[in-house]
């Protein structure tokens, strides 16, 4: 094989990697927002209190609420990363 082929499959691989962590870090993203809006329910539209909306967080909240923020700065990487390598 030539070096020619050798880069474009290893530049293959690399998208293949790529993509498979988009979609993991998508997953994980989605299911730590849907943790996050346990007390957002339908409550508000029947008049229920549904609580101030700037609380505390402290344990697992805080740790969730981090969580979600990393998870969404290494989805932004990963996609500007996909945009870089698709051109």
């Amino acid at each position: 094989m030539s070096k020619l082929n050798l880069l474009e499959a290893k530049e293959k691989n690399m998208q293949l990697y790529l993509h498979i962590g988009l979609i993991i870090t998508s997953i994980a993203l989605i299911a730590s927002v849907i943790l996050q809006s346990k007390g957002a329910g339908l409550g508000g539209l029947t008049g229920a209190d549904t609580g101030s909306v700037f609380t505390a967080r402290r344990g697992i909240e805080k740790t969730l609420f981090y969580v979600t923020i990393a998870l969404s700065v290494l989805f932004f990487a990963l996609a500007l990363l996909e945009l870089w390598l698709s051109r």
